[in-house]
């Protein structure tokens, strides 16, 4: 059994360590990098939008890094923004959050659906400014949510995400291991993960139909599904309810069982 871990290295390193443990085949390839966005006069407008807002969306550790530095940059305090309630997209979001002595809402899926069933947000009233604290591209789903809901949102696009260039470099041999395996895991977080493995085998779409996709949630789902559906293909996809190292081995127990 191959399994490709397709998150950033830094993210990567337990899940890797844990399924080899298990004897199961790994490979690391990243399919996005962060890189700091340049901070702009049109960053330092929002971030003094904060001091009226009533939430901040924080989506990755990131995230947290940059915002705080660009906080900073600002000349504002966390104490002015006693305020805010603050929602992480997981646990290693909130763990980022808790060294700056901040407590946040953690969603049970780590998913823009799953950070909309968060009560607080049913606690906000319309016309609320509610800050995403996120990189170019991402939570656009759950950002237009809220603005049908009436809020206003902040958009502060923190840091890009792109296929790395290492990762560039390693794709023949990538592409080459899984045509020797025949079939294979690939774990997907993101829609924008997926375009980029799409990019990556553009030239090789009978691979595509080889993988079984582990993606996270209800919306990767089913935009795997309607890809699938689209170009008339027959791969599989597993959809996982968070990223907890536990849950994913209880998936390959699952899987080698039946094997």
């Amino acid at each position: 059994m191959l399994f490709i871990n397709t998150r950033p290295l830094e993210r990567a390193e337990a899940l890797s360590s844990a399924l080899l443990n298990f004897n199961i085949d790994v490979i690391n390839f990243p399919l996005l990098e962060l890189k700091e966005h340049p901070f702009s006069s049109e960053l330092q407008y929002l971030y003094h939008q904060l001091l009226d807002a009533s939430v901040i969306v924080v989506v990755s550790p990131t995230a947290v890094e940059v915002g705080m530095k660009f906080l900073h940059k600002c000349k504002i305090e966390l104490s002015d923004l006693s305020q805010i309630q603050w929602i992480a997209v997981g646990e290693k979001t909130a763990e980022e959050l808790k060294k700056y002595q901040i407590e946040s809402f953690i969603p049970s899926v780590e998913t823009s659906e799953g950070m909309l069933q968060l009560p607080i947000l049913d606690t906000l009233n319309k016309g609320a400014k509610v800050a995403f604290w996120r990189g170019e591209g991402g939570r656009q789903f759950m950002m237009e949510s809220l603005r049908q809901n009436g809020m206003d949102v902040l958009n502060f696009i923190l840091y890009e995400r792109q296929l790395p260039e290492e990762s560039q470099v390693q794709s023949q041999q990538l592409i080459a291991m899984i045509q020797d395996k025949k079939s294979y895991i690939a774990l997907i977080t993101s829609e924008a993960s997926w375009l980029n493995w799409l990019d990556v085998l553009k030239t090789h779409s009978d691979l595509i139909d080889q993988g079984q996709y582990w993606v996270l949630g209800d919306r990767l789902f089913n935009i795997l599904n309607f890809y699938k559906k689209q170009q008339n293909l027959d791969y599989s996809i597993v959809k996982l309810m968070n990223l907890k190292i536990e849950s994913i081995l209880l998936h390959i127990d699952e899987i080698q069982g039946r094997l």
